[in-house]
């Protein structure tokens, strides 16, 4: 089973910027596909980004243009850059893998929190 730690949530002010990373335990991390996830208040986790082993990139619409997945495989470590933060982006945000199209084989881990806010 692949261990999932995220980390560097904080809080930010709208309009700034948070990169947000995850390590992945194992020696498989590279051929997974990574998804970035978040979970507001009373709302449901939804996939915001995804990177395949090949490099390519998916994001929401919510996000697109203002968040960029990038991934290490040398480092196990799966990235979130997000810029232009605005209040609805604050959640939890969960990272997890998969192969192909999936990203949700792991079990959920402990995520960071993002709080945007004046």
């Amino acid at each position: 089973q692949v261990q999932l730690v995220e980390s560097g949530g904080g809080l930010v002010q709208p309009g700034g910027s948070l990169r947000v990373s995850c390590v992945a335990s194992g020696s498989l991390f590279s051929i997974y596909t990574m998804g970035w996830y978040r979970q507001a208040p009373g709302k449901q986790r939804e996939l915001v980004a995804a990177i395949t082993s090949g490099g390519s990139t998916n994001y929401a619409d919510s996000v697109k243009g203002r968040f960029t997945i990038s991934r290490d495989n040398s480092k196990n470590t799966v990235y979130l850059q997000m810029n232009s933060l605005k209040l609805e982006d604050t959640a939890i945000y969960y990272c997890n893998y998969g192969l192909g199209s999936k990203t949700d084989f792991g079990s959920w881990g402990q995520g960071t929190q993002v709080t945007v806010s004046s």
